[in-house]
């Protein structure tokens, strides 16, 4: 655990930036006052901290949809299965760790970004392969693990 918000920075950027963002609305709520006096723009400072958090988790959320999104091709049409597929899928399965490592309150969010990410890879998955949607079920058929998991490719 941090010792001081400025570790916090360093080791998880979006845990930062949420909690400076209340920091924020804690003193325009406790102090007005202050905050006129030493002119500064709580309002739009808020949405500024809150949005360099928010590119971190959307940048997982992106990364999350294009992963289910090449395992249910990869699924649901094994004779097109390649090297770019397999590539996407070992890519994102790099990358969604390693920015979960650096920005640890995000690791907790991934069941909840789930549904959406797959509802997103289904549309594309469906696009992508000329598939009808239906035949994506609506569920997400891989857990968060699986999708993951270097191991696991669907069959």
């Amino acid at each position: 655990m941090p010792d001081t918000i400025s570790d916090l920075y360093d080791t998880d950027y979006a845990g930062w930036s949420e909690r400076q963002a209340e920091a924020l609305r804690r003193l325009a709520r406790e102090h007005p006052e202050l905050a006129y006096e030493i002119a500064l723009d709580v309002g739009h400072l808020i949405e500024e901290v809150e949005d360099m958090g928010r590119s971190t988790t959307t940048s997982v959320e992106t990364r999350l949809e294009l992963l289910l999104m090449h395992l249910a091709k990869w699924r649901h049409q094994p004779e097109r299965r390649g090297k770019s597929w397999r590539n996407t899928i070992r890519e994102q399965r790099r990358r969604i760790p390693r920015i979960l490592a650096k920005n640890p309150s995000l690791r907790p969010r991934l069941p909840a970004m789930l549904p959406e990410a797959w509802e997103e890879a289904r549309h594309g998955a469906a696009d992508e392969t000329d598939l009808d949607l239906s035949a994506f079920p609506e569920a997400c058929p891989f857990t968060i693990e699986q999708a993951l998991d270097e191991g696991f490719w669907p069959d």
